[in-house]
């Protein structure tokens, strides 16, 4: 799957997410600093799901309605980044068909999707 990672990924998150044969455009690599509304832009542009554990993405696309091309919120402990990592692989792996055009928010147990 094509992703962008925002800047406030863990790197090893986005290490993993690229062993396994992932593209992901890393923020912090590509374009450090860049406000949100860069960010989706940049997502939009390219047609890739934007990963980030930043909340404000929400009030971008839901309450703002700025457009997306599909967004995965990740809502785990900073300090567990295996558990980020295995989440993310079972998300990708199972339900990346629902991920574009979507709001997906995923934590330690589950995965929500609203479509956007």
């Amino acid at each position: 799957m094509n992703t962008v990672a925002d800047e406030c990924c863990d790197a090893l998150l986005v290490s993993a997410l690229r062993s396994d044969g992932h593209d992901v455009l890393y923020v912090k690599e590509t374009a450090p600093g860049s406000d949100d509304t860069t960010v989706l832009q940049m997502s939009v542009a390219q047609q890739r799901v934007l990963l980030t554990e930043d909340k404000d993405f929400g009030e971008l696309v839901v309450r703002l309605k700025l457009p997306s091309y599909g967004i995965i919120l990740v809502r785990i402990h900073p300090a567990d980044p295996q558990l980020k990592a295995m989440r993310l692989r079972d998300l990708l792996r199972n339900h990346s068909y629902r991920l574009p055009d979507s709001f997906t928010v995923v934590d330690a147990i589950k995965a929500r999707f609203r479509p956007l």
